[in-house]
C-alpha cells in the first residue's frame, strides 16, 4: 500500500529503516526537518543575515560582482531543486532557458526597443511556455533517456543562438543595454554604487525564488512532486497526476532558470550562446548535486561554492581546474548525499 502523501518523509523511499521512528536519522529526515514551518523560517532568515553580513568583509567592488553572480546562479539552482530534488526528473538542458531569458532582454531591448524590466517577464512567459510545449512528450521519458532528450533540448537552443546571427549576434554575442538600480536606491535617498546596487537587487530575487521554493515543498503540489520522487506508481495509485506533476515542476525550473538568466545578461551587459550551452548546463546540474539536491539551501550553498571556488583557487594557476576537482570529488565521496544534508545528519547523530 503507498505511504500517504502526508508522509513526513518522501524524499527517498529506499531507507525504510532510517525513516522509522527509531531508525538512525539520515538524510531523508534532514531534508524534510529544513522544509517544516519553523526550519523554512530559520533557512530564510539565515540567508537574509548573510546576505546583510556580507558587505561587512568586502573590501571591494569585485567582491560585490562575485556575490552577485552567487545570488544569479542560486536563482537558477533553485528551479533545478524544485526539478531534480522534489521531482526527481533530471535536466541536462536547462542552460538553454538560462539562454533564453538572457537573450529575451538582449533581443527585446536592442532590436524593439522594450524596456529591460518587462523582457524579463516576456523571457519567463516565453520559457515557460517552451518548457510545456516540449515537456509534455519528454517527460514521458525516464532515467537516461530523459536526461539525453534534455540535452539535445539544450544543444538546440545553443545552436539556434548561435546562427541566428542577425539577432544574436551569433557566436560573438551582443551587448545588453543594462538598467540601473542605482536609481531605485536614489528615490529612496541613498547613494550607492553600480555594483553594490546589483548585489542587493540579485539577493532580493534569490530570497523571494527561495521562499517561493521552501512553500512549494509542503503545499498540495510539493506533496505530489515528493510522492512521485520516491515512486511514480505509488504516486500514480495515491490519486497523483505523475504527467501533470511532472510538467509542473519542468516549468517553474524553466521559469526560475529564465530569470537567472535575464539578471545575468543585464548585470553582464553582455552576452554570448555559451550561456546556453551544454557545459553550463553540467555546471548548474553540479552545484545542485554538490549542496544537496533535496533542500533549498543545500543548493545556493553549491552556487556559492563553484562560483566563488574557482575565484579562489586561480592562486593554484595552471593547477585551478585539477584543483577544483579534486574537491568536488571529495566532497561527493565523503559527502555522498550532498553537502549540506550530510552535515545536517553529521550534527545531529552527534552525541548530547
Amino acid at each position: 500500500m503507498p505511504r500517504p502523501l502526508s508522509s513526513s518523509c518522501s524524499c527517498c523511499s529506499s531507507c525504510p529503516a532510517a525513516c522509522s521512528p527509531r531508525g538512525p536519522w539520515s538524510a531523508c529526515e534532514a531534508m524534510d526537518a529544513m522544509t517544516r514551518p519553523g526550519m523554512k523560517t530559520a533557512t530564510l532568515i539565515v540567508l537574509i543575515v548573510l546576505i546583510a553580513a556580507a558587505p561587512l568583509v568586502f573590501s571591494g567592488t569585485y567582491h560585490y560582482r562575485v556575490a552577485t553572480l552567487v545570488f544569479i546562479n542560486a536563482i537558477a539552482v533553485t528551479g533545478l531543486v524544485v526539478l531534480i530534488g522534489y521531482a526527481g526528473q533530471v535536466s541536462l538542458g536547462h542552460a538553454g532557458f538560462f539562454g533564453i531569458g538572457a537573450y529575451a532582454c538582449a533581443i527585446g531591448a536592442t532590436h524593439f526597443g522594450v524596456p529591460p524590466l518587462a523582457c524579463i517577464a516576456i523571457g519567463a512567459v516565453l520559457s515557460g511556455a517552451i518548457a510545456y510545449a516540449v515537456g509534455r512528450p519528454i517527460l514521458r521519458l525516464k532515467g537516461y533517456y530523459l536526461a539525453v532528450a534534455t540535452l539535445g533540448f539544450g544543444i538546440l537552443v545553443a545552436m539556434a543562438l548561435t546562427n541566428e546571427a542577425q539577432w544574436t549576434g551569433g557566436p560573438d554575442g551582443m551587448i545588453v543595454p543594462s538598467i540601473n538600480p542605482r536609481g531605485w536606491f536614489a528615490l529612496a535617498g541613498l547613494k550607492v554604487k553600480t555594483a553594490v546596487a546589483w548585489y542587493w537587487l540579485a539577493g532580493t530575487v534569490m530570497i523571494v525564488g527561495a521562499w517561493i521554493a521552501l512553500n512549494l515543498k509542503d503545499s498540495t503540489s510539493g506533496r505530489a512532486l515528493r510522492a512521485l520522487h520516491d515512486s511514480e506508481i505509488a504516486a500514480r495509485v495515491a490519486g497523483v497526476d505523475v504527467t501533470g506533476a511532472k510538467l509542473q515542476a519542468f516549468v517553474i525550473s524553466a521559469v526560475y532558470a529564465s530569470v537567472a538568466g535575464s539578471l545575468f545578461a543585464l548585470f553582464n551587459q553582455f552576452i554570448t550562446p555559451d550561456a546556453a550551452d551544454f557545459l553550463h548546463s553540467i555546471e548548474l546540474v553540479t552545484m545542485t548535486v554538490l549542496g544537496g539536491a533535496g533542500m533549498v539551501l543545500g543548493g545556493i550553498v553549491g552556487a556559492a561554492l563553484l562560483t566563488i571556488l574557482p575565484q579562489a583557487l586561480t592562486v593554484f594557476q595552471d593547477y585551478e581546474s585539477v584543483a577544483l576537482g579534486v574537491i568536488m570529488i571529495a566532497v561527493m565521496i565523503f559527502l555522498g548525499r550532498g553537502l549540506v544534508p550530510s552535515l545536517a545528519n553529521a550534527l545531529r547523530r552527534r552525541p548530547a
